[in-house]
């Protein structure tokens, strides 16, 4: 696979009667009608007036339309994804911050962002499916500016997709990628997982996030090959997509394989009947008893990647067998050059631990309209990960966990994840996340939520003890609380920061 330059020389890639994009209940869409999409989409933007750097935001639901309608709209213009479920304010907010030229909106579907978008006077353009047509096809309505004539395509250094981090600790970053930069990672990927046309993805990720559009998608495109779009994560239709897709891998978050894993058992014969080449983690740390569970119930290896937004997604990966992959670790370098730094931004020793950096094509030029950020983040001709790490003797990554997220205990730093992964090998426990509790005296204290494993039982004193057993005092959790279910972001990742806020009622704060 050689890497692609633009969108629209990545999707040529596949064999134009090739299976390009499925989907539940409608017809295949081949590689040729997929091209032709996306000849018709630009070619219709470029009417209205957009084109070339010009953002169109997508409010779409999870599927088909919205999977054809990135790569179309990316193929021609700079796409803006947006997650359905913001509220009005969320939408004022991302359609002001990204100057969006247009809004591209499901056909009778009620959303908000068109409210916001007549406010803003953002022009509305409302996407039809047409999908006896072939899965995700469409047309886009509404008044047009100018005649439709030959599209005029995106170059390589224009701005294929903006998004915002997620500002957990401040207002979100902009951040542009261009086509060369997800067109390298896309490639990246697919060269990891040795993807061929013969493969075909099972997304469930939401196709607003960049694991979704690049792990998934681009990545499968990149090779010729397919893949089903699901109508979002549901544990409940998992193993009914897999029966309908035949999938030969799926990527997702941690606490998705966990959601998976919990209905695995009474679906013993559909994952017989299609099995796994591979099954691929990312965008959270994947507990090594997680990873060794999914590889003895699909019977294939599961590769931990590591992925963020500022690297069009992929940093590391571990790779197939015959190579190792190592449980607890995110692999080695997988694409950019990675290094773990000291503050003075030098390397330091296998085993010692620094700030995770990276530099690569893959890597955006820098965030958007934010000189101070981009000073800091890009120091010394790396970008900072913002995560802490070490590399081994081999050059195997492991996280030891966002630097933001280190709990200070009075001096001591404290790494959640190594707390969240003691309380995973206890019996009793379905799910873990250790975080930090504010304490007048110490500045902040450990804390642990649990989520329980079906029919088990602990108390707050067993879990405190075993952890005991295991690490210095200061890292016991002072405080250990139970729930159904651990809050979640938008993505299904868990997140640290502000959890003691959102368990309030539980903690008793």
């Amino acid at each position: 696979m050689t890497v692609s330059a633009t969108l629209r020389d990545l999707l040529a890639s596949g064999a134009d009667a090739a299976p390009a994009l499925l989907a539940e209940g409608q017809p295949t869409l081949d590689y040729a009608g997929l091209r032709e999409q996306v000849a018709e989409t630009v070619a219709a933007l470029n009417a209205r007036g957009i084109g070339r750097n010009d953002r169109v935001a997508i409010v779409l639901p999870n599927g088909p339309e919205m999977a054809l309608s990135f790569v179309a709209i990316g193929a021609g213009a700079t796409t803006a994804p947006l997650n359905p479920a913001y509220r009005a304010e969320e939408f004022e907010f991302y359609l002001n911050d990204l100057g969006a030229k247009a809004l591209v909106v499901a056909e009778g579907v009620d959303t908000p962002a068109i409210a916001v978008a007549d406010k803003l006077g953002v022009p509305i353009v409302t996407l039809t499916p047409q999908p006896d047509k072939g899965a995700g096809r469409f047309t886009l309505g509404g008044d047009t500016d100018a005649g439709a004539g030959a599209p005029v395509f995106a170059e390589p250094d224009d701005v294929a997709l903006v998004l915002h981090t997620s500002g957990t600790t401040s207002r979100p970053k902009i951040v542009p990628l261009t086509q060369t930069n997800i067109c390298t990672s896309a490639h990246n990927i697919a060269t990891t997982l040795q993807l061929t046309a013969d493969d075909r993805c099972l997304n469930v990720m939401p196709l607003f996030h960049i694991h979704g559009l690049i792990g998934a998608l681009l990545s499968s495109f990149n090779a010729g090959a397919c893949v089903f779009a699901s109508p979002g994560f549901n544990a409940l239709r998992f193993f009914a997509w897999m029966d309908e897709a035949k999938p030969t891998w799926y990527s997702a978050v941690p606490t998705m394989h966990q959601a998976i894993l919990s209905r695995a058992g009474r679906n013993k014969a559909v994952i017989e009947a299609n099995p796994l080449r591979l099954i691929r983690s990312s965008s959270s740390s994947l507990p090594p008893q997680v990873m060794a569970s999914l590889e003895e119930t699909f019977g294939c290896p599961v590769v931990e990647s590591y992925g963020m937004t500022e690297a069009a997604h992929q940093m590391a990966s571990n790779p197939l067998p015959p190579a190792a992959r190592k449980p607890g670790s995110v692999g080695i370098a997988a694409g950019p050059d990675v290094s773990v730094l000291n503050e003075k931004n030098e390397p330091v020793p296998a085993g010692a631990i620094g700030e995770i950096c990276i530099k690569g094509p893959n890597v955006t030029p820098g965030y958007e309209a934010n000189p101070s950020a981009n000073a800091e983040a890009f120091a010394g001709g790396w970008f900072h990960t913002g995560d802490q790490g070490r590399l081994d003797d081999e050059g195997y990554l492991f996280i030891t966990g966002r630097i933001k997220e280190i709990i200070n205990r009075g001096g001591e730093k404290i790494s959640p994840r190594e707390i969240d992964e003691i309380l995973l090998d206890h019996p009793a426990v379905d799910q873990a996340v250790t975080f930090a509790l504010p304490h007048d005296k110490l500045g902040e204290e450990v804390a642990a939520a649990i989520v329980l494993k079906e029919g088990q039982t602990a108390n707050e004193r067993d879990l405190r003890d075993f952890v005991a057993s295991r690490v210095a005092d200061f890292k016991v959790p002072r405080k250990v609380v139970f729930v159904e279910e651990i809050p979640k972001g938008a993505t299904g990742k868990l997140q640290r920061i502000g959890l003691h806020e959102k368990l309030a009622d539980v903690l008793g704060a």
